[in-house]
C-alpha cells in the first residue's frame, strides 16, 4: 500500500471561506487524508505542479466557482488534465446552480455544493465521504502486492484476473515473458513451472490455484458462522443484494451466499446510467461494492463464494447444503440465483473459452484489448454497455446481432452513445458460424442472414452477450417452473398440478413465494419479471417484507 497520504486540494479566493474549508475538511480527514487549501489560481496550479512532480495522489477537488482569474468549473478542468481520477465538487452560491448543473453535464463534475455548508456533518462531509470511498474503490495503490503472473489467453489466469477484479481486489498483472515476470521465476525457482501464479504481500505464492484457493488466502469466508438463520439468500446479484440490505435493517438474521462475487449479471456492466439517484452513472462493481458494505454494516454475513449444491425443504428450518461439504440452516430461503449467459455451441467456441471467447468480462480483459479488434455478440444493454468501455482499448468494436438494429433490445440513451462512438459498428442481421484459432482466438466467421453469404473476420476477442439461462439447474427440490426453466411464483401457481401437491397452507401463496411455503424467489430467476437492476432491487426488497409475514406463521 502507498504510505503517503492522498491529499484532499480545496480553494477560494475569500480567505476567510478557505480558512473555513480547511478547518472542516481537516477536522473530519486528517486521519486519512493530507488538507491543502489555497486562495489564488496561481497559488494552486504552483502547488498542483509540486505535488505531481513528487508523485503525490489527489483523492477530491474542492473549488470555488465565482473567482477572478479564473471559474471555478475552468479550473477543475484543468486539474482533471493533471488528476483525472480525482473527485472534483464545484462550491457555489444559490444564484449559480443552473450553472453547476449544467457543468455536472459538460465538465463530467461529480458534484456541486451550496453555500453555506453549516453544519458540514449534515451538508458536506456526506457528500464527500461517498465520493471518497468511491474513488478508493477504484485506487490502485498496488505496487509490490497482490500480483499475477501468467500468459495472455490463458483460461486459468482469467478466471483468476476475473474473480479478483470481480471482488474488487486491486491486483498487478504481469505477463510472463517480460522481464519483471523473468525475476520473480527466478527468485522464487519457478521459471521451469507452466504456471500461472499470485504473489501475496506476504511474500507468499500460489502455482495454478482454483480461485477457492485465492479467496481463502485473502480472507474470504466459504463457511458459515452460525447454526439457525431466519433468512438464506441464495445469490448476490440485485435482487439479493437488496434482500440482505432489508434483512439485516429490520433485524432479521440473514446470510448471503455467493458463488462468484458480489453484483450477478449487473457487477459485469461497465456503466450503468439509467439506475435512480446516480446522474453520473456507476459501475455494477460498484454498485455491488456499495450495497455489500450497506448489507454488512447491518450484520448480515455474507459467505463468497460458495456455491448451494441442495435445499432441503422444512418447517421451520430449511437446510442448505453447500458444495464445500458445509450445511446452513435457515427458517427462510430467498433464491436470487439470476440469469447466466448461454454458452453457445458454435463450431471452435468451446475450446477458446478463456482464451480469447469470454461470456462477459469485459472490464477483466479490455486491457488485453488495446489497439486490437473485437466483437460482441449481443444486442442487450449489457452488450452495449461492454461496447462502450471496450471502446476506449480496442482498435475497433464490432457488435453483431441477429436482427436488424439494436432499437428494439437496447435502451435508446446508450444506442445514442455507440452512434456516436467512431470505431463502434454494428452489424446486423448477421449470426456466428465459427471461431478459429489454435491456442488462442485469430478470427471469426459470420454469416450474412439475408445473403446467406458467410466473411471470415480477424479477431482478438470475443465477448458474449446472449441467452438469458436462469440459474435453476442445480435446485432438486420440486419447484415450478416455466417452459424456460424461471421460478414461478405467487398467483402464477394457482391451479397448477405441482403446486397443489406441495402446498399445505391454509392461503395462498404471497406475490414472490413459490410452492413450497417459505422458499421465494426474486430477480431475473423470476418467472415474469422485468430484467432491469432497478425491479430487481425493489423485488429483493419486497420479498423481505413476505418473509416476515410467513415468519410470523410458523
Amino acid at each position: 500500500m502507498n504510505k503517503i497520504q492522498p491529499y484532499i486540494f480545496a480553494i477560494d479566493d475569500d480567505p476567510q471561506v478557505s480558512r473555513a474549508i480547511h478547518r472542516d475538511l481537516r477536522s473530519k480527514y486528517r486521519s486519512e487524508y493530507r488538507i491543502m487549501s489555497a486562495v489564488t489560481i496561481a497559488e494552486a496550479k504552483e502547488a498542483l505542479a509540486d505535488l505531481k512532480n513528487k508523485g503525490a495522489e489527489i483523492a477530491l477537488f474542492l473549488s470555488d466557482q465565482r473567482m477572478p482569474d479564473m471559474l471555478g468549473v475552468e479550473f477543475l478542468a484543468e486539474a482533471k488534465e493533471l488528476y483525472p481520477r480525482a473527485k472534483r465538487v464545484l462550491l457555489t452560491a444559490y444564484s449559480d446552480t443552473d450553472a453547476a448543473i449544467r457543468a455536472i453535464n459538460e465538465a463530467e463534475l461529480d458534484y456541486y455544493l451550496l453555500k453555506p455548508w453549516d453544519p458540514p456533518e449534515e451538508k458536506l462531509y456526506p457528500v464527500l465521504d461517498d465520493l471518497l470511498e468511491e474513488w478508493q474503490a477504484g485506487r490502485n495503490p498496488v505496487r509490490a502486492g497482490l500480483r499475477v503472473l501468467g500468459t495472455p489467453y490463458d483460461p486459468i489466469s482469467h478466471k483468476i484476473k476475473d474473480f479478483l477484479s470481480s471482488n474488487l481486489f486491486p491486483y498487478h498483472w504481469i505477463e510472463r515473458d517480460t522481464e519483471a515476470a523473468a525475476e520473480l521465476l527466478k527468485m522464487n525457482q519457478l521459471h521451469e513451472k507452466e504456471g500461472p501464479f499470485v504473489f501475496f504481500e506476504d511474500g507468499s505464492f500460489l502455482e495454478r490455484p482454483q480461485v477457492t484457493d485465492v479467496a481463502s488466502k485473502l480472507g474470504l469466508s466459504s463457511d458459515a458462522k452460525n447454526e439457525v438463520y431466519d433468512l438464506a439468500i441464495i445469490g448476490a446479484g440485485p435482487a439479493g443484494l437488496a434482500a440482505g440490505v432489508y434483512g439485516g435493517s429490520e433485524g432479521l438474521e440473514t446470510v448471503l451466499i455467493e458463488r462468484h462475487a458480489p453484483g450477478g449479471q449487473a457487477g459485469t456492466s461497465s456503466r450503468i446510467e439509467n439506475y435512480l439517484g446516480f446522474p453520473k452513472g456507476l459501475s455494477g462493481q460498484d454498485l455491488a461494492r456499495r450495497a455489500i458494505t450497506q448489507a454488512t454494516r447491518f450484520g448480515i454475513e455474507f459467505i463468497s463464494p460458495s456455491e448451494v449444491a441442495k435445499i432441503e425443504s422444512g418447517t421451520p428450518l430449511k437446510t442448505l447444503e453447500l458444495k464445500n461439504g458445509t450445511t446452513v440452516h435457515a427458517k427462510s430461503v430467498i433464491i436470487t440465483t439470476g440469469v447466466s449467459y448461454r454458452q453457445l455451441e458454435t463450431k471452435g467456441l468451446s475450446k477458446l473459452t478463456g482464451a480469447g471467447v469470454y461470456y462477459g468480462a469485459a472490464t477483466t480483459e479490455a486491457v488485453a484489448c488495446t489497439n486490437k479488434e473485437v466483437f460482441i455478440i449481443g444486442g442487450g444493454n449489457s452488450a452495449g454497455q461492454g461496447a462502450v468501455y471496450l471502446s476506449r482499448f480496442a482498435k475497433k468494436v464490432h457488435i453483431v446481432v441477429r436482427k436488424p438494429d439494436l432499437t428494439s433490445s437496447m435502451s435508446s440513451y446508450l444506442i445514442d452513445q455507440i452512434n456516436a462512438i467512431e470505431n463502434i459498428e454494428v452489424h446486423g442481421r448477421m449470426e456466428l458460424e465459427e471461431a478459429h484459432g489454435e491456442s488462442n482466438l485469430e478470427a471469426l466467421t459470420f454469416k450474412n442472414l439475408d445473403s446467406g453469404e458467410s466473411h471470415q473476420y480477424e479477431a482478438a476477442a470475443l465477448f458474449i452477450f446472449i441467452g438469458a439461462k436462469p440459474f435453476t439447474d442445480w435446485i432438486e427440490l420440486p419447484l415450478s417452473r416455466d417452459e424456460k426453466g424461471f421460478l414461478r411464483t405467487g398467483r402464477d401457481l394457482l391451479g397448477r398440478q405441482e403446486f397443489t401437491s406441495t402446498w399445505k397452507f391454509d392461503r395462498d401463496p404471497y406475490p414472490l413465494e413459490t410452492n413450497i411455503p417459505g422458499i421465494f424467489a426474486a430477480g431475473d430467476v423470476r418467472s415474469g419479471a422485468m430484467n432491469r437492476v432497478a425491479s430487481a432491487v425493489g423485488e429483493g426488497a419486497m420479498a423481505v417484507s413476505f418473509v416476515h409475514r410467513y415468519l410470523s406463521e410458523i
